[in-house]
């Protein structure tokens, strides 16, 4: 098995094609590298050098060792800057999932700026519901997520940074009759059917949503289900009904539709990146950069300008 005092040995006389001038350049004396070069010729069942009382020239063998030599080299002198990088979490793969939603807001000026400062990490981005991401992640098959959930209703075992907390903002079609009015009232959209995600896509949101509604002895008529977010405000501008949106979302223009904040809405929606508990310096590199952002704040009420 060649070693790498070996291969450095070798291509000391291999450049110098000088065994004499090769051992003072390595701080040796010439007999012990004579014979690890013999050593090492044996072990490789090749010669290497031509050996005459002129000089020295390497054989094929010999050339194509040197290529591969200096390049094994190499990395074993780069192989302790490898190795601290990776444990600081400066190399490496990121594999991040994420809301769609949460694609409106702050989330791409951080990647981008973590990729910008970060070069030597490979991020993968997927985009993938709440219970999507929860079962990526006790799979490994993501690193960390960027989910939507209601206010304080973190899933549990999954460390977290609360990033957003928002209201609600109602999606009407523009042909509703309080589409004009800002702020809208509940009362004045209570008895309107509702298009909604599915239960198991955000339960605590679901939930905190339904239960204002039964709070006020209301049960609610949801007219559809959908789980993209788009999809929802576009059925809500065919007219299928209203909808609850996050107030980031205000962002997406869909014809058709408005988007009106309600004055007594008292449910929040809170956005936040998960990520398993085990250390992980990339992860921790992530999330101290997004500490760091000039656009990160302590979740407070994200007013849309």
């Amino acid at each position: 098995m060649t070693d790498i005092r070996q291969l450095r040995q070798f291509i000391a006389v291999a450049e110098e094609l000088h065994f004499r001038r090769a051992a003072e350049r390595l701080h040796m004396t010439q007999p012990p590298l004579t014979q690890a070069m013999q050593s090492l010729e044996a072990s490789l069942e090749v010669v290497l050098f031509d050996r005459s009382k002129k000089r020295v020239t390497l054989t094929p063998g010999g050339e194509a060792l040197l290529e591969h030599a200096r390049r094994l080299l190499r990395a074993s002198d780069d192989l302790p800057r490898m190795v601290k990088a990776a444990a600081d979490g400066q190399t490496g793969r990121l594999r991040l999932a994420f809301a769609s939603t949460v694609a409106y807001g702050r989330m791409p000026g951080w990647v981008s700026g973590f990729r910008h400062a970060n070069p030597d990490v490979l991020l993968e981005l997927r985009e993938a519901t709440l219970d999507v991401q929860l079962a990526a992640l006790s799979a490994d098959h993501v690193d960390a997520g960027f989910i939507l959930h209601a206010q304080g209703a973190v899933p549990v075992g999954l460390s977290a940074l609360s990033l957003l907390v928002e209201p609600f903002l109602v999606a009407l079609p523009v042909n509703h009759p309080f589409a004009n009015r800002e702020p809208v009232f509940f009362a004045d959209v209570a008895s309107d059917p509702i298009v909604i995600f599915p239960r198991h896509i955000v339960p605590s949101l679901f939930d905190s949503l339904l239960s204002y509604y039964h709070g006020k002895s209301i049960t609610p008529h949801i007219a559809q289900e959908a789980i993209e977010m788009q999809t929802i405000v576009s059925l809500v501008a065919a007219g299928m009904g209203i909808a609850w949106v996050p107030q980031v979302f205000a962002r997406f223009a869909r014809p058709g539709v408005v988007y009106r904040h309600v004055e007594d809405m008292p449910v929040s929606i809170e956005t936040s990146l998960i990520w398993n508990s085990c250390e992980m310096p990339i992860v921790d590199r992530f999330v101290s950069h997004i500490k760091s952002a000039p656009n990160f704040s302590p979740p407070v009420f994200d007013p849309i300008a």
